[in-house]
């Protein structure tokens, strides 16, 4: 039996209204002769009594004593101490409408009832009752799915140096009855909760001088108190509930916050809310409530260091920071004239301005640094086009001037002309963050407190080994980068210029061919000032040298998953807290794996792998069109997903253009449809008639129609690969244009349907080699058009078109998947041979229809030619040492598979009709 929770008072100001229990009291336990007369004690009364906003002001009864009696046994093993069940509105809610309960008074006051515990009757304060009552403990949502994580961390990048005080995770939170999955951190002066760890904005943020309790639990679960609110926390495990106790036990006695220099209510736009809102220090806090700024408990805190404000009417204003535009109104016109002056003037003596530095940060994504989110950046990278601080520049200066040219913003005014303050202002962090680090990985993300080795780190593999960088469709052709460069160069997209510039193309490439222009003549010549400014800057800079993989650490964990919103949350157990949270707009491809039995699907991000496995299919089904409607973001309704077993985002050029687009583009049904940004969708056919290639160094396929061509990129090489195979596949399975489901591929069927009309006699047929150059052609007409294609009868034709089939077999078209060789190897292993064919006929039924309409045409046609042994020597025996590599491929060296492929070809009308067993008899249904 574990002790009750202990109350942990926090020191003055505030503990001097609590008074420390003794032991005795704190657990209940006093001595008492007999449990059926108990005598009351009375106890302190907690000030951390919840209080709602419509709820009677209990101030003037809760300072009374509240009853407590000592608990008997099957009381204290109750999971809390009654110690920790303050009496609070949310709790007595639903008491007004029964008669039989206590009213709030009453319940504070510890108005008394009877609580029968095994055969006996007590006296106990209704308090207590109702916790005995209560439903029990908050747990977390059970998890609905199997989650495989591939998850993939820099080596040597470290998170900041581990403190005391400082603390961060992911935490199961409730606030009364509401539960949510927050990313928690704890900076030593404030607790901040966010909906995810990228967001710059929290849920709940408040100063650690508004606790005033601190309560310890079981079961990874702790409660932090403000005065008449409470948080309840579950962490997923006991040493990160412990971590979070120490850091916030080692925040007492902190200084609290100083006094408002201003406050009041103003209606907030965008949701439109009234707030209360205060100026504390450098700090602009929202609360939701004036209830909530007197305990303490804001909204957000908005630094105003890194924001602006600004007047939009007689009533309004806007507050800008670099990362939301908060807008506001207020009662009246000299209100807003007092909310503008005190919020100017706290900005100003946050700030000290030069004149480029005032201009540079108008924008308010170059008033933190591009790197480390620092205030108040001081220098600037003219060439990266990136603000950053000093810490940072000094890392920069480490890479040299030929990748980065680091400026001050103050003492380096002759560099600073009008062109390039212009290209800052209009582009800056906001367009080099979308190009050098569009989905760096939140644990990857450095802040201003790091060491200057993982500034260091961080900068080089951002730089210089652009492995966070979101490469241009064109990268991986210097050639084609150049040419497109000096198109670019003469209209105004600055932004595609810095795409280009930072995957490698060359400002000046014409030594090598003098009869081009430059790309700054270019600019010049088209009057793009902004684009020779930014061209001029990186004419002499070294071309990155990217490295092509990342060296990493890979970590494979099974876990729990269950959908919220927008986010896929991962816990260690069925119903425990969350570990980390997947955020579903970052993800860029969604494949369904599932293959016979086996129900799953793959998730990949540019930094994560996930695959998420089913008991059944419409389970599966359901968390994956979720995630593909979060991911194509209502560009098609859910009816428009059903089928789809491809997604993935990706850049598309047509024909000779070098101009991309990136899109979305899905798989289905033989038919691939493109999804643009603008919300229009393009629908080709998958057909013999299309050709693919695959260009493994660009991540890219090409198809080729017979109106169009298409070059799609993608941004990770697996999800090239597996839409190549995915492609691959749906035309293999077409018939000259129409798509048949469950029958066999036109190509196989057409190369077996022809050895069976003119072949049965060939003399070592299968066994026999036709000419490989013919072979390789033939297998490349098949696939364009298996009906068009001309096949001759002669005898070495037919050789030629046995080795075309066993090719195609062996490439293009996996019979029995690698998932289910293992069921068939168990298969082949028993000995009883009915039970044996019995579960052979099990097996079929678990294969794809294509796949098992295949096996059985395949294994009718060879059970066709050994019956021609006398002519062509070719034996069941014979045909299965060829054919049992293609069906089982690595255990094709075992007897039993030799065994098992002789008795699919001898036997294939018993084992491949469709058998019922009923009540122990076998019926064939014909």
């Amino acid at each position: 039996m574990s002790d009750p929770p202990e109350i942990v008072p926090v020191p003055k100001p505030r503990s001097r209204y609590l008074r420390q229990l003794s032991s005795s009291e704190r657990y209940g336990v006093l001595s008492c002769p007999d449990l059926k007369a108990v005598t009351q004690t009375a106890s302190e009364v907690e000030t951390d009594v919840k209080h709602e906003e419509d709820s009677p002001d209990p101030q003037d009864v809760k300072n009374n004593c509240r009853e407590t009696l000592p608990k008997p046994d099957s009381l204290i093993s109750s999971s809390s101490s009654y110690d920790d069940c303050p009496a609070t509105p949310d709790s007595l809610s639903n008491d007004q409408h029964h008669s039989d309960k206590a009213s709030f008074t009453d319940q504070v006051m510890g108005v008394q009832t009877d609580v029968c515990i095994n055969g006996e009757i007590y006296n106990v304060p209704r308090s207590q009752d109702l916790q005995n009552n209560a439903d029990g403990p908050n747990i977390p949502r059970a998890a609905t799915i199997h989650v495989s994580r591939k998850k993939k961390t820099l080596s040597g990048l470290r998170q900041t140096t581990e403190c005391v005080v400082a603390q961060s995770s992911w935490l199961d939170v409730w606030k009364g009855r509401k539960h949510n999955v927050l990313w928690a951190t704890l900076d030593g002066h404030t607790m901040s909760l966010w909906k995810k760890r990228t967001d710059k904005f929290t849920e709940y943020v408040f100063h650690v001088t508004s606790i005033t309790n601190i309560r310890e639990q079981d079961q990874g679960r702790f409660s932090i108190h403000l005065q008449k609110k409470h948080f309840e926390f579950m962490a997923h495990s006991e040493d990160v509930r412990q971590r979070w106790l120490m850091s916030l036990y080692s925040t007492r006695g902190r200084e609290p916050l100083t006094e408002p220099k201003q406050r009041g209510p103003l209606i907030m736009k965008e949701p439109r809310k009234k707030v209360y809102t205060a100026i504390r220090g450098y700090s602009f806090w929202i609360y939701s409530s004036k209830e909530d700024f007197s305990v303490g408990l804001g909204m957000m805190c908005v630094s105003m260091n890194i924001a602006c404000v600004k007047s939009t009417g007689r009533h309004s204003f806007s507050l800008i920071t670099p990362y939301r535009t908060f807008n506001f109104s207020a009662d009246s016109a000299k209100e807003t004239s007092v909310w503008l002056e005190r919020l100017d003037e706290v900005i100003r003596s946050a700030l000290s301005y030069s004149e480029v530095a005032l201009r540079l940060r108008s924008s308010p994504c170059n008033k933190v640094c591009a790197d480390c989110g620092a205030a108040n950046p001081e220098c600037a990278s003219v060439n990266l086009l990136v603000v950053i601080c000093e810490a940072c520049a000094a890392a920069h200066r480490f890479m040299s001037s030929n990748r980065s040219k680091v400026q001050g913003l103050r003492l380096d005014d002759k560099v600073w002309t009008e062109p390039l303050i212009q290209l800052f202002v209009l582009y800056g962090n906001k367009a080099a963050s979308s190009v050098w680090g569009p989905s760096i990985p939140p644990t990857e993300q450095i802040r201003p407190d790091v060491s200057p080795d993982q500034r260091l780190e961080f900068i080089l593999a951002k730089y210089h080994k652009g492995l966070y960088r979101k490469a241009h469709p064109l990268a991986s052709s210097q050639k084609l980068l150049d040419q497109r460069l000096r198109e670019v160069a003469a209209g105004p997209d600055v932004e595609e210029t810095l795409s280009l510039l930072c995957s490698g193309a060359r400002v000046s490439c014409s030594a090598s061919n003098p009869e081009l222009q430059s790309a700054i003549s270019v600019a010049e010549s088209a009057g793009q000032a902004l684009q020779t400014e930014l061209l001029r800057h990186n004419e002499f800079v070294e071309a990155p040298d990217f490295e092509q993989t990342r060296h990493s650490e890979e970590q494979i964990e099974e876990l729990h998953g269950k959908l919220d919103e927008e986010r896929f949350l991962f816990s260690q157990e069925n119903e425990s807290a969350a570990c980390d949270v997947l955020d579903l707009t970052e993800v860029i491809s969604v494949f369904d794996c599932s293959v016979g039995p086996s129900h799953e699907f793959e998730v990949l991000l540019l930094t994560d792998s996930v695959i998420c496995r089913a008991a059944e299919r419409d389970a599966l089904l359901s968390h994956m069109l979720h995630i593909m409607k979060i991911v194509l973001a209502g560009a098609v309704v859910e009816e428009d997903l059903l089928g789809v077993c491809a997604v993935s985002r990706a850049s598309i050029r047509e024909g000779a253009a070098l101009q991309c687009a990136e899109v979305w583009c899905t798989l289905q049904d033989g038919e691939m449809s493109i999804h643009t940004k603008h919300g229009s969708t393009d629908t080709v056919t998958l057909d013999s008639q299309t050709r693919c290639h695959l260009q493994h160094s660009e991540n890219c396929i090409l198809l080729e129609f017979p109106d169009r061509t298409l070059h799609m990129q993608f941004e990770l090489q697996h999800s090239c690969l597996r839409w190549h195979e995915l492609v691959q596949k749906t035309m293999c399975s077409s018939t000259d244009g129409q798509k048949r489901s469950g029958s066999v591929p036109c190509s196989i069927d057409r190369c077996i349907s022809h050895i069976t009309q003119y072949g049965l006699k060939v003399d070592g047929l299968y066994r026999r080699c036709g000419v490989a150059p013919r072979i390789s052609k033939l297998v490349d007409a098949l696939r364009v058009s298996p009906r068009g294609t001309v096949l001759e009868t002669d005898e070495l034709s037919i050789l030629d078109i046995s080795g075309a089939l066993k090719q195609i077999l062996r490439q293009s078209f996996e019979i029995i998947p690698d998932t289910h060789r293992p069921l068939w190897l168990k298969a082949a292993a028993l000995s009883d041979e009915e039970q044996r064919l019995q579960t052979y006929r099990k097996l079929l039924q678990q294969l794809p229809p294509v796949n098992r309409a295949t096996l059985d045409a395949l294994c009718g046609h060879l059970h066709i030619v050994q019956m021609h042994s006398q002519e062509n020597r070719m034996t069941a025996h014979n045909l299965a040492v060829i054919f049992v590599v293609t069906l089982f491929q690595e255990l094709a060296m075992k007897a039993a598979m030799m065994q098992l492929t002789k008795e699919l070809i001898v036997r294939h009308t018993e084992i491949f009709m469709n058998h019922v067993e009923t009540d122990g008899e076998i019926i064939t249904v014909l």
